[in-house]
């Protein structure tokens, strides 16, 4: 299994990891550590001496309850940096939704367009189509901000089925557009508008998501689901991350996101000596 991607044909014939870079002040775990572009590209360097495999860099938080950032901001904040990941050698990832960010990076050279909307706001869908060879994650999200969408206690009649018939109505819109396979990985949006036990259903239940046949991408790191789980604050999670990160690729996922690149590398090596994934 490969995923095609502007400049590299990744191999996911073992699991990828994909090393969070948010150029953000106010990200819920690591806002305002690495939001100037000097400091984000060192942090793109150290990350990829600790082994991410691919770099997914973002200029708006997303966490539970944000304000949406102004268009020229999250521009500024994003494009030197990716411009200067472009120079490294690996994979960058855009995170955006936003169909004008999407161009420009695009423009630049970018490989993955990591949008929580799936593409879904008006235009998105038209900048990747229009692009020969980029790659596309497709998240599920409720509703469609981060702002609202853990509002009104979320509630699923099947948590997991409609997770699933959500990325499936979503590929057919790439396809469609004469987006290949090849080009699309799925997320099933753990945080993103679902409960401690949606988010576990969609773990246990995995498979179901990977039946569509397409590549599964999991971001568990340090999420609040993990600290509703065991009691650890936001600090103190890097054991249930990397054991969530785990836990997904053994039930199928080939890329996790995360922000603790080095113990999650190093997890994934052990669990391969182990036999316990590819």
């Amino acid at each position: 299994m490969f995923w095609q991607t502007t400049r590299f044909r990744i191999d996911l014939g073992a699991p990828r990891v994909m090393g969070i870079v948010n150029v953000t002040p106010d990200s819920f775990s690591d806002g305002g550590l690495y939001d100037g572009a000097t400091g984000a590209l060192a942090h793109c360097e150290q990350l990829l001496k600790d082994g991410a495999d691919i770099l997914d860099i973002g200029g708006e938080s997303t966490r539970p309850g944000s304000e949406p950032v102004p268009l020229q901001d999250e521009l500024a904040r994003v494009l030197p940096v990716l411009r200067g990941a472009i120079a490294l050698g690996v994979p960058v990832s855009l995170d955006s939704y936003k169909p004008e960010v999407m161009r420009a990076a695009l423009d630049l050279g970018v490989d993955i367009v990591n949008d929580i909307k799936a593409l879904r706001e008006p235009g998105a869908l038209d900048v990747v189509a229009a692009h020969a060879n980029c790659g596309v994650c497709l998240m599920h999200m409720r509703g469609d901000q981060p702002k609202t969408m853990q509002d009104g206690d979320p509630q699923y009649g099947d948590v997991v089925a409609e997770v699933r018939a959500f990325l499936l109505a979503r590929a057919d819109a790439l396809r469609a557009r004469g987006i290949d396979d090849a080009r699309i990985t799925l997320d099933p949006g753990i945080g993103f508008g679902k409960r401690t036990e949606h988010n576990v259903a969609l773990l246990v239940r995995q498979d179901e998501v990977l039946s569509l046949g397409l590549p599964l991408l999991a971001g568990w790191s340090r999420k609040g689901v993990l600290g509703r789980l065991t009691g650890r604050e936001l600090g103190d999670r890097l054991v249930p991350s990397v054991a969530a990160a785990l836990a997904s690729v053994q039930r199928g996922a080939r890329i996790v996101r995360v922000h603790d690149v080095a113990a999650t590398v190093d997890a994934l090596k052990v669990w391969r000596a182990a036999g316990l994934c590819p």
